[in-house]
């Protein structure tokens, strides 16, 4: 799979380098395809009679569907992760998994420099697209850091985690679930091998299990670059301002979440009534916890109050963080929006953040993030209405957990039509890719300064 990367990146890059259409190839435009491709790939492979437990071939739309939400980390699925795949397939999936969760272009590049190749300014370029970076500057650094955090986290999950399971199914098969669970949560996807479309809910009363999970999908959803922040702190002296805006709103929504969540949910006979106080605190945490792009569930989301179920919706909406391996809205986004709304109501003419001051464009970005998200959910929840007979606050979970590449469902996934699953799985993929990155791919790009500048004039907003 990872010699496939290697080729794949070359080839988009020789061509933005011809003198056919393709030499006015964006960063953007790269994303879009190497996603693609690698969503193609795996859909050829998990079509094929071995990837199926049955040894029959797999339907196109289901395979499609599994390999999107595999490549963009979702862990949505059409048909039982643990019993319908056989060893072949939850391999290709894994697989699938971590190259969604790192971006094809970060692990392409350290293909490269495995064998010794040079890494140019153009694939500089696109790493610094695909993991959210603001500079240029240690392209090559960052991704052998992202490499070493990948292994350091997934490596200390495994260890836990499969020593834990083999307990239950063996060592070899334990251990197996270990690494798969590991990287499945570390790279926020969800799916899991527990079969009957479970995911953890006979884990609900285990802390070790949850708490280690938990934790792996919080870190993989900080972002690479707030972990780096974080491990330098003792030279550095201080956070940059991204890593404590990000580190903030993750812990208050966080803690928010957790009392929320706590709080609707204690006296429900469905769902952590009949825990104890211990149980329902470890619940609550791991509920408010998985939203945030990471699609593992210890309880009946299909029995949660409605209440819950919308409040749930808004986390998936923020999501992570950014060049994490969640999606969303994003943590910073959400945090510059709510400052800026601030700042307006106050009377400020300034974005200011723990006493720095953000250019305006930031505020406006974060503003159109929000809005092409809200106009995608609201398009594709629309149509689904019309095309799958499910209730809308189903319909309105379920593509939110698209949007979010989240993966938590009320268990409508698997009875949509084959449209249905269409529709999500490019829900998924913009999701993971961002909707303005989706747009900025697919628009006719901007030459050269307006010709002509006119003169301004108020409106009246609000």
């Amino acid at each position: 799979m990872s010699g496939k990367l290697f080729r794949l990146e070359k080839i988009l890059t020789a061509l933005s380098k011809s003198g056919t259409p393709f030499r006015q190839i964006t960063p953007a435009q790269v994303l879009v395809v190497g996603f693609a491709g690698i969503i193609l790939i795996g859909t050829l492979l998990l079509s094929l009679p071995v990837a199926s437990s049955s040894a029959m071939p797999t339907g196109f739309v289901d395979a499609f569907f599994t390999a999107t939400s595999a490549v963009c980390v979702t862990g949505l699925v059409a048909v039982d992760t643990g019993t319908y795949w056989s060893l072949f397939g939850q391999l290709v999936i894994l697989s699938l998994i971590q190259i969604g969760g790192l971006g094809f272009m970060a692990l392409s590049t350290m293909v490269a420099l495995f064998f010794g190749r040079k890494i140019g300014l153009r694939s500089r370029i696109l790493i610094q697209e695909s993991l959210g970076q603001l500079s240029l500057e240690g392209m090559v650094r960052l991704i052998l850091a992202v490499l070493a955090v990948t292994l350091f986290f997934e490596g200390i999950g495994c260890a836990i985690l499969g020593t834990y399971f083999s307990r239950e199914f063996g060592l070899a098969k334990g251990m197996y679930y270990g690494l798969f669970h590991s990287i499945s949560a570390f790279c926020n996807a969800g799916f899991d091998l527990f079969g009957g479309f479970k995911n953890l809910t006979d884990y609900a009363a285990s802390p070790l299990v949850l708490i280690t999970i938990s934790l792996l999908l919080i870190f993989g959803g900080l972002g690479f670059s707030v972990i780096m922040d974080l491990f330098h702190l003792r030279r550095h002296r201080h956070l940059s301002l991204h890593s404590r805006l990000v580190l903030i709103i993750t812990s208050i929504l966080l803690i928010v979440g957790t009392g929320v969540f706590l709080l609707l949910e204690h006296n429900n006979p469905h769902t952590l009534g009949p825990k104890s106080f211990g149980e329902k605190l470890l619940n609550a945490w791991f509920g408010a916890a998985s939203p945030r792009t990471a699609g593992f569930n210890t309880v009946a989301l299909g029995q949660l109050r409605q209440a819950t179920l919308f409040f749930v919706i808004i986390l998936m909406f923020i999501g992570a963080s950014p060049g994490s391996t969640g999606g969303g809205i994003k943590t910073t986004t959400f945090g510059i929006a709510v400052t800026s709304l601030w700042g307006l109501i106050t009377g400020k003419d300034s974005l200011v953040v723990f006493k720095r001051t953000l250019p305006i464009i930031d505020s406006i970005k974060a503003f159109c993030v929000i809005f092409a998200a809200l106009i995608l959910i609201t398009a594709v929840t629309f149509i689904l209405t019309l095309t799958e007979n499910a209730g809308f606050l189903p319909l309105l979970f379920e593509v939110t957990s698209a949007f979010g590449t989240v993966g938590l469902t009320t268990g409508i996934t698997t009875s949509l039509s084959s449209v249905g699953k269409l529709i999500l799985a490019c829900t998924m993929f913009a999701g993971r890719l961002g909707p303005l990155t989706l747009a900025t791919a697919l628009s006719i790009r901007h030459r050269g300064p307006e010709a002509v500048h006119y003169p301004e004039e108020r409106v009246g907003i609000g």
